[in-house]
């Protein structure tokens, strides 16, 4: 595998307008999921694990109750690449959920 290069400010700027939640936060690409209960929130880190392995590219995790916070940087390079984004798509797109409240609600 080649080594993962650094986005620029521009590239990651454009990235994170195609992403749906997603924000740039102290450097890391994050969006926080919130469920209906601890259960659910626990049952999405478990599938979001599998997803992350799948990849080979593992996320930064927090579990406040109903709440995950997910945070995705490439540490090799500690800084953003294509990888990071990837990633972002994949959870979206594999995770998303009926069972995740969103943000509107």
């Amino acid at each position: 595998m080649t080594e993962p290069i650094a986005l620029s400010e521009g590239e990651i700027k454009e990235q994170v307008g195609r992403l749906d939640g997603w924000e740039i936060r102290d450097g890391r690409l994050r969006k926080q999921f919130t469920f209906r209960t601890f259960l659910r929130a626990i049952a999405f880190v478990n599938s979001l694990a599998y997803v992350a392995e799948g990849a080979g590219h593992h996320p930064d995790l927090t579990i406040n109750y109903n709440k995950v916070t997910v945070r995705i940087i490439t540490h090799a390079v500690d800084a953003l690449t294509e990888r990071d984004f990837s990633l972002a798509r994949l959870i979206d797109e594999r995770l998303s959920s009926t069972l995740i409240i969103q943000a509107d609600s």
